[in-house]
C-alpha cells in the first residue's frame, strides 16, 4: 500500500512538472514571435530593403521633395517645414551639396547619413550663378526670393499652352500674384521676348521645381535651347538697354525756368524731377546762382551733371524774377515767409552735425516746438542718427523742414555706440527703439547661441526690424 501511493505521487510529480515546462516553452515561442511580426522596422538605408517594413533611403533630387517625403528621411515636421522654407530663400531650388549642407535644420551627422544619396553637384555650377547675377542686375530685380509663391495645387492650368503668349493676367488667373506674374515677365524679356526652351523657363527663379514639375507636361516649348541661343540673347540685351534708357539729346537749357515736365525730358524720374524742383524753390529760395548748387543737388548724380553742364544757361535776369515772385508768396503765406527767415538766420546749418544740432538751433532753424522736441527725443532714444532717413521717420516731425536740413547739414557717426548681441548691455537693449520688444529673448538666447544670426532665425525677426537693428550693431 505504501508502495503504491509512493509511486502515484512520484507520477503526479513528474507529470506537473512536464506540463509546467510545456507551458513555459509555448509562451516563450509565442513571445518571440510576436516581437519578430509586430516590432518597429528598423532604419536600414539600402534599395534591397522592403519599403514597407523600413525606411528605404534611394537617391534622390532635394528640390522635388515635398514635406512629407523629407519627413521621411527621418526628419520631424519642423525641420522638414525649415528645409522647405530655407530652399524659397536661397531662390526656390538648391543648386549644390555645399548649399544644403548650409541648411541649419540638417545637422552634420544627418548630413553624413545623406551625402551620398544627393542627387546634386558638390559645388554650385559658376555658369549658373554668373547667369543669375547676370539676370538680376540686367532687370534690376534684387529681393525676387522674398516672394511668396502659391502651392503647386492652386496653380490652375488651361490645358496645353505657350507662355510667350501669356500676359500678366493670364498667369494671375493660373495663380500667380500680381508681382510675380509681372517678374515671370520682366525674365522672359530678359530672354529676348521669349522663354526659348522648357529648360529656361524652368530657369526663372519666380516658378519653384514643384509648380514646373506641373506645368511641364503642358508647355508648348521645345525641350533644350536652341545653340546658337547666348547669340540672340546678347543682341537683345544691346537693344533693350537701348530701348529702356534713350539717351538724352541735350539742348541749351536755364535750370531756373524748367519745369517739372521740362526734368522729365532731360532724363529724370517723377520723384527726382520734384526733388530737384523742391531744392531749388524751397532751399535757393527760387532759382541756382552757380553751377556749385546745381551740383550740390543729391537727386542729380555726378555723371549726370557732368553730361548737363556744357548745356546749362544760368541767366542772371532769371534769380531776380525768382526773388520777386518768392518775396510776393512770403507775403501771402506766412509760413513760407517764416522759413525764409530761417534760412537767412546767423547760424550756418552747412555746418552744424545733425547728431550735435540742439533745442534752439533747431527753433531758430524753423521747426515748432513739437517737431523740435521730437526730434531731439527720438535721437537720444536712439543714441544717435546713423542715416538721414531716420530723421524723416521721426514721429511728429516737420518733414518739409526736415527735408530742407538734410539736404545741408553733414551727419557724422563716429560718436554712435554700437555693440554686438552678445555683449550688448540689459538696460541698453530694454531702452533702445529697435531692440527693447525683443531685450528679453536676446538675453535668453545668448546664452545657449553663440552665433548671432541664430538670434534673428529662432526669434523670428521681420526681415525690416532687423534691418533697423543691425545699424546699431557691430
Amino acid at each position: 500500500m505504501n508502495i503504491h501511493l509512493q509511486l502515484s505521487a512520484v507520477k503526479n510529480y513528474f507529470f506537473g512538472f512536464a506540463t509546467s515546462g510545456s507551458i513555459l516553452i509555448t509562451g516563450l515561442l509565442y513571445f518571440n514571435t510576436t516581437k519578430k511580426d509586430n516590432s518597429f522596422p528598423t532604419q536600414i538605408f539600402t534599395e534591397e530593403t522592403n519599403a514597407s517594413e523600413r525606411i528605404v533611403l534611394k537617391a534622390y533630387d532635394p528640390n522635388s521633395l515635398n514635406k512629407e517625403e523629407w519627413m521621411t528621411l527621418g526628419f520631424s515636421e519642423k525641420q522638414a517645414t525649415t528645409i522647405l522654407k530655407y530652399k524659397q530663400a536661397v531662390g526656390g531650388s538648391f543648386v549644390s551639396k555645399e548649399q544644403l549642407r548650409k541648411c541649419y535644420a540638417i545637422s552634420e551627422s544627418k548630413y553624413d547619413e545623406i551625402e551620398k544619396y544627393i542627387l546634386l553637384p558638390e559645388t554650385a555650377n559658376r555658369h549658373f550663378r554668373s547667369s543669375r547675377n547676370s539676370y538680376r542686375k540686367t532687370i534690376q530685380f534684387a529681393g525676387y526670393h522674398s516672394y511668396r509663391q502659391k502651392g503647386s495645387d492652386e496653380l490652375r492650368i488651361p490645358g496645353k499652352f505657350n507662355p510667350d503668349h501669356f500676359s500678366e493676367s493670364d498667369f494671375e488667373k493660373m495663380g500667380f500674384t500680381e508681382r510675380q506674374a509681372a517678374s515671370i515677365l520682366k525674365y522672359k524679356n530678359y530672354l529676348g521676348g521669349s522663354f526659348i526652351s522648357k529648360e529656361k523657363f524652368k530657369e526663372c527663379f519666380i516658378i519653384s521645381e514643384e509648380n514646373y514639375r506641373k506645368m511641364e507636361p503642358y508647355l508648348l516649348l521645345p525641350q533644350k535651347t536652341p545653340e546658337n541661343y547666348s547669340n540672340q540673347r546678347s543682341s537683345f540685351s544691346n537693344n533693350y538697354a537701348k530701348t529702356e534708357k534713350p539717351k538724352v539729346q541735350y539742348q541749351n537749357f536755364d535750370p531756373n525756368q524748367t519745369d517739372f515736365d521740362g526734368w522729365k525730358i532731360l532724363g529724370f524720374t517723377d520723384k527726382q524731377a520734384q526733388t530737384i524742383i523742391n531744392y531749388r524753390d524751397r532751399y535757393l529760395k527760387g532759382s541756382f546762382k552757380s553751377l556749385e548748387e546745381i551740383q550740390k543737388c543729391y537727386a542729380i548724380s555726378p555723371e549726370k551733371f557732368e553730361e548737363m553742364r556744357p548745356y546749362i544757361v544760368l541767366n542772371p535776369d532769371s534769380f531776380q524774377k525768382n526773388n520777386v515772385s518768392s518775396t510776393v508768396s512770403n507775403h501771402e503765406n506766412p509760413k513760407s515767409q517764416k522759413a525764409t527767415a530761417s534760412v537767412e538766420s546767423k547760424t550756418d546749418f552747412s555746418k552744424i552735425d545733425l547728431n550735435e544740432i540742439n533745442f534752439k538751433q533747431l527753433i531758430e532753424y524753423g521747426f515748432d516746438e513739437k517737431s523740435a522736441a521730437s526730434f531731439i527725443g527720438f535721437r537720444n532714444k536712439l543714441g544717435g542718427f546713423v542715416n538721414k532717413q531716420q530723421i524723416l521717420d521721426t514721429y511728429n516731425i516737420d518733414k518739409v523742414q526736415a527735408h530742407r536740413l538734410i539736404f545741408i547739414a553733414p551727419l557724422t557717426t563716429d560718436n554712435v555706440q554700437k555693440y554686438s548681441l552678445m555683449d550688448a548691455p540689459e538696460s541698453w537693449l530694454k531702452n533702445h527703439p529697435y531692440f527693447k520688444y525683443y531685450a528679453d529673448k536676446i538675453i535668453y538666447y545668448r546664452i545657449s547661441f553663440k552665433n548671432e544670426n541664430k538670434f534673428f532665425r529662432e526669434m523670428k525677426v521681420k526681415p525690416e526690424a532687423e534691418e533697423k537693428m543691425r545699424l546699431y550693431m557691430k
